[in-house]
């Protein structure tokens, strides 16, 4: 595959095309990203929640400043702690890193394991348009001077739809689809039910790395364990002496108990085992997800408990994204 063959397609099919490589934690995807950028001129862009933390480049697992001197990584270690990062957001920063690679003549491969920012690039979003931060504001005013429940029943008088779905003490959802109604002139209900609107345009090639439990939940714990020797808890006492957030990076796995051993409160014989637990159930909902969630994907397996591939496995990947790269 060469960049101006890449180039070439993309005249002649009017829309890119784009390789998501998913899985659950542990499961070997940022390896065989690599491998499969290296071979196709590729460009990785992370589509893990926590991997956009700076703070956290051990316990999240971030590619290292080796790995990403081999090829271009986007999107990884870039937002402060406690910087918000929603779906949309994300979703928003990978169509723009997608379409510079295209621009380039590389293969944009999507790699990470949080879905619903896959799925929110690859289906999209309502076509609800942003709302003026005055009626936000206004909606919020209402609410918190009239009581919940009575703006429930308003609410009920001019969206009944909406408002037989809402708790009438529910005030975030209350405001909310009061400033919709407000800015729009349309119910939130009515905007949710139109087709949604992808943030790109381009065609997707979905493959899931699916592992056998037994193995992932090895490949897990032995992760946690060498984190754990990277110097895992350093990293989250230093994250700890900042200004403290519910939010953002710190509800990566395996912060909770790495904070606590910092704090003092737990031993890290106690922590480990605890965070190895909550990975592993958390890994266990990724692999239902995935097979529920991800339309046509194609499943592929590692080889051995270490999540490694063998040569003839990953030429027959290789081959597969060579394939509908090259299909018209």
């Amino acid at each position: 595959m060469t960049v101006g063959r890449i180039e070439e397609m993309a005249r002649k099919d009017k829309v890119g095309r784009v390789v998501i490589l998913a899985g659950p934690t542990a499961s070997g995807k940022s390896a065989l990203a690599l491998d499969l950028a290296e071979a196709l001129e590729g460009v990785i862009v992370n589509a893990d929640s926590m991997q956009v933390y700076r703070d956290l480049p051990i316990l999240t697992a971030q590619p290292d400043a080796a790995e990403q001197g081999r090829v271009p990584h986007r999107l990884y270690g870039f937002l402060d702690l406690d910087d918000a990062c929603d779906a949309r957001r994300w979703a928003d920063m990978a169509a723009a890193e997608i379409a510079a690679a295209l621009a380039e003549g590389r293969v944009p491969i999507v790699v990470g394991g949080t879905g619903l920012y896959i799925r929110a690039l690859t289906t999209g979003f309502s076509p609800l348009p942003a709302i003026p931060a005055g009626i936000r504001d206004a909606a919020r005013r209402l609410v918190a001077d009239m009581g919940a429940a009575e703006m429930h029943a308003c609410l009920a008088q001019r969206d009944p739809v909406t408002a037989v779905r809402l708790k009438p003490g529910d005030r975030q959802r209350i405001a909310r689809a009061w400033e919709v109604l407000e800015a729009t002139g349309q119910s939130i209900s009515w905007w949710q039910g139109q087709p949604p609107v992808p943030p790109t345009p381009h065609r997707f090639l979905s493959l899931v790395l699916a592992p056998e439990r037994a193995d992932l939940y090895r490949a897990v714990d032995a992760r946690l364990a060498a984190m754990v020797a990277r110097g895992a808890v350093e990293e989250v006492a230093r994250a700890e002496a900042k200004p403290a957030s519910a939010g953002g990076g710190r509800k990566a796995l395996g912060y909770p108990e790495m904070a606590a051993v910092a704090a003092g409160v737990i031993s890290l014989e106690e922590a480990l085992p605890a965070a190895q637990q909550a990975t592993r159930r958390y890994a266990k909902r990724q692999l239902t997800w995935f097979r529920h969630q991800v339309a046509e994907a194609n499943f592929i397996s590692p080889d051995m408990p270490a999540m490694k591939f063998s040569q003839s496995s990953t030429t027959q990947t290789r081959q597969k994204i060579r394939d509908f790269l090259l299909t018209p």
